[in-house]
């Protein structure tokens, strides 16, 4: 069953639309997160948020691959048109820098809004790197198994106070 109203959209209203939607999906990410924090305590929310990634991660990588018609090894420029598809890639501000002779794409998130939103709350910063080696690592290896990821700099093992993460995909032959 087609949404008609939906169908009927300008495009403008629709990038709008997914901006929306990608900040409802953030939203909810973090009410759950909070509530399980505050109840049980970070360590069990983090363990919630890890296994939570490692299947989403998969799932979203998946469609993204499929919508964009990708090659089973798309590579690193298959992973960098990924990565700009992902539901916080409207939300958050990154860079993509990729060395072909290397064979390596260094993703870096310059704002955060999941950390941002936490300083105006004044909570302490999301520890995010424990999930974040699940969910890239994950995601990279869905759109082309070849690739690995490692992490560059992220809270709470912050090393480049210019970014709020960075995060490097290495293909392997």
């Amino acid at each position: 069953m087609k949404n008609e109203f939906l169908q009927s959209l300008p495009k403008e209203r629709l990038v709008q639309l997914i901006e929306d939607y990608s900040k409802n999906w953030l939203a909810m990410d973090g009410v759950w997160f909070q509530s399980i924090e505050q109840k049980l305590g970070m360590d069990e929310a983090m363990f919630h948020d890890a296994e939570a990634w490692r299947k989403f991660t998969v799932i979203e990588a998946k469609r993204i691959k499929q919508f964009l018609e990708l090659p089973e090894r798309p590579g690193l420029k298959g992973l960098a048109l990924a990565l700009q598809l992902r539901f916080y890639a409207n939300l958050n501000e990154a860079d993509i820098l990729m060395d072909e002779e290397e064979k390596v794409l260094v993703y870096r998130t310059r704002e955060c809004r999941v950390q941002r939103a936490r300083e105006r709350k004044h909570m302490p910063f999301h520890p995010c790197k424990p999930v974040g080696e699940i969910e890239y690592a994950g995601f990279a290896r869905t759109i082309d198994d070849r690739i690995g990821c490692e992490c560059l700099s992220c809270y709470p093992d912050v090393t480049d106070p210019t970014c709020c993460c960075a995060w490097r995909f290495r293909l392997k032959e």
